[in-house]
């Protein structure tokens, strides 16, 4: 098998807005400021690249270019910022590493907040840690494990913001048993769009922390996070199992969900490049050094086509770390910066394997190019707390993503994705399914009404107290 083949089969299953604007075609310089507009505080850059730099995200899909870039040193310096801003109707975006994929930490002819010049770890206890937003979830696992604590939640790519993923859930391959990521935050430094500083927690601010946490930047830009920590495992025994088809990965991911026999448990389908699929099963066992599980009694009564397994014991750091090597593959092949129109949504247990075969009979041969895939496996929604993050209305849900990595940076391919996406989610959304908020379409304030459903209210009442002047994350389009 080709070594690309193979780092493509043991990367992570995953990784991890507005109306649209202008799609594709990013611009090499950014426009001089306009002299209408009002003056900006004297800490806000109006370098040209600084700008130019914030004027687009990983997505490449959307360009928005703002009119200057606020790179803070302390939540004072965002809250006077905001203060300024509110009394001038200016919009704001806060922006973490870059990660979003369809404009949402975009902001046209408003100021960036630069979030990733605030990345410090502060304090690392044995249940907790202390962590200012912009420091990337890398940064914080290195610092945590090197005392033998890990996050009980990470995300497959771990190059993304602490705050960017407390704005929209952050899930990982342990969620079925630890929820997403914002279900282990304990507490949060936020600066509200009427430029205050609070902080909040299940008790402190109750009403402001559960709709910051997956709230999408409505109602507060967090600049500081308390998140639970637990014991590290040593090491992660690591069964990637392959099928002659989806009901037969389906059957068993539903078995092993349920027996929990893995402490982490993902799938995909994956294109072979001949134009059909292969379907895979990605399960972990955490283990202490010496004492491996029984391969034969962790896979007992599978269907899988055995002859294809592929079983590792790797340390946790070289698990945890593994999809660094793929976006190596990606980077060497210019594929990284291509346009990322991905998909990602969640399904309802109970027609999950109807509805995603009858997608996948309907996608093109080159739906998601030749590193993309489609990750698809099972959750037990018990382990789900955070108020706003919204799964579908049963007790087994599926992830349900489309991670599209073209091949070239095809402008009018992009686009056809991106047009494809929402003819999808309006199918799965009819379905019974939810979108996870991060995808390559454009959504309406109605949408996203519909979207939070029952958390609509809280959201709709938080963002009249905490952000009245509808500053704060306008590329969502949620108000």
């Amino acid at each position: 098998m080709p070594s690309d083949r193979r780092m493509f089969l043991s990367a992570g299953l995953g990784v991890t807005a507005a109306l649209a604007s202008r799609a594709s075609g990013l611009a090499t310089s950014a426009p001089a400021v306009s002299l209408e507009s009002p003056p900006l505080p004297g800490n806000v850059s109006l370098d040209a690249d600084a700008r130019a730099a914030t004027a687009h995200d990983f997505g490449r899909l959307i360009h928005r270019q703002p009119r200057g870039v606020l790179r803070p040193a302390s939540g004072a310096d965002i809250a006077s910022l905001l203060r300024w801003a509110k009394g001038e109707g200016v919009k704001v975006a806060a922006r973490g590493l870059g990660h979003s994929i369809y404009g949402r930490a975009l902001v046209e002819n408003g100021i960036v907040v630069d979030m990733g010049a605030m990345g410090s770890i502060h304090d690392v206890k044995p249940d907790c840690v202390v962590v200012d937003a912009g420091a990337s979830w890398r940064d914080l696992f290195e610092a945590t494990l090197a005392q033998g604590l890990t996050p009980p939640v990470l995300t497959n790519y771990l190059g993304l913001s602490v705050g960017g993923t407390v704005a929209v859930g952050g899930i990982g391959a342990a969620s079925s048993r630890h929820g997403m990521q914002t279900d282990n935050v304990i507490a949060l430094d936020v600066v509200t769009g009427e430029g205050h500083e609070l902080s909040c927690s299940a008790t402190e601010n109750p009403d402001l922390f559960n709709a910051v946490r997956a709230g999408l930047g409505q109602c507060g830009i967090v600049t500081r996070a308390t998140l639970r920590l637990v014991r590290a495992p040593e090491r992660v025994r690591r069964f990637q199992l392959f099928y002659r088809d989806l009901p037969s990965l389906t059957a068993d991911q539903r078995r092993v969900l349920r027996e929990g026999r893995f402490d982490q448990l993902q799938g995909a389908v994956l294109p072979d490049g001949s134009g059909g699929w292969r379907y895979q099963l990605d399960g972990a066992v955490y283990h202490a050094s010496g004492s491996a599980p029984d391969d034969k009694a962790v896979l007992s009564g599978l269907s899988d086509e055995r002859g294809a397994a592929v079983i590792a014991d790797l340390t946790y750091r070289e698990d945890a770390l593994a999809f660094g090597k793929f976006e190596s593959l990606l980077r060497s092949k210019g594929q990284w910066s291509n346009p990322q129109p991905w998909l990602l949504t969640f399904l309802r247990g109970s027609n999950a394997e109807r509805l995603a075969s009858a997608i996948l009979a309907g996608l093109r041969g080159d739906a998601v190019g030749p590193f993309g895939r489609i990750t698809f496996y099972p959750l037990l929604k018990k382990a789900f707390r955070t108020p706003l993050v919204r799964l579908p209305e049963e007790d087994m849900v599926f992830v349900f993503n489309l991670i599209r990595i073209p091949a070239s940076n095809d402008a009018a391919a992009a686009e056809r994705m991106v047009a494809e996406n929402r003819t999808l989610y309006d199918r799965i959304r009819e379905a019974g399914g939810v979108q996870y908020p991060v995808g390559a379409f454009a959504m309406s304030p109605f949408d996203w009404e519909i979207h939070f459903g029952s958390g609509w209210p809280q959201l709709r009442e938080a963002k009249q107290r905490h952000d009245p002047g509808h500053l704060l994350a306008p590329g969502y389009n949620v108000f």
